[in-house]
């Protein structure tokens, strides 16, 4: 079972990655949009490689720490998610959905943390 579920975001992670790569191909050309769509490229496509190194962690130490740098990563996409919809260079239609997976994303990237954490504690 806990392979399933670790499949399951491999692969949610890695298609999170592919829509902001996706998103930022479709960003307008001015220096602003691509400025702040570089900074979401890169700390949202980071967030599975977080992941997926965690999962290949040789302790629940090791493990946290990855998992950890993900949901930092996930939250700083998450601000230039807003700063592209503040500043009007997105609209929310457009970034809804992808907003939406960040929060479940980032969710269940903080629940891995904390039942590693629980069982390291009992």
């Amino acid at each position: 079972m806990k392979d399933e579920k670790m499949v399951g975001l491999k692969e949610r992670t890695r298609e999170f990655a592919l829509r902001i790569i996706r998103l930022y191909s479709a960003l307008p050309k001015t220096t602003e949009a691509q400025v702040l769509g570089k900074q979401l490229l890169r700390s949202a496509t980071s967030v599975g490689a977080h992941y997926r190194e965690g999962s290949r962690s040789r302790s629940d130490a090791e493990f946290i720490s990855k998992i950890e740098v993900g949901i930092q990563e996930m939250e700083e996409s998450m601000y230039w998610m807003e700063l592209l919809l503040h500043s009007g260079t997105l609209s929310s239609q457009q970034l809804s959905s992808l907003q939406d997976e960040a929060n479940q994303l980032q969710a269940i990237l903080v629940t891995c943390v904390k039942k590693v954490k629980n069982r390291s504690q009992s």
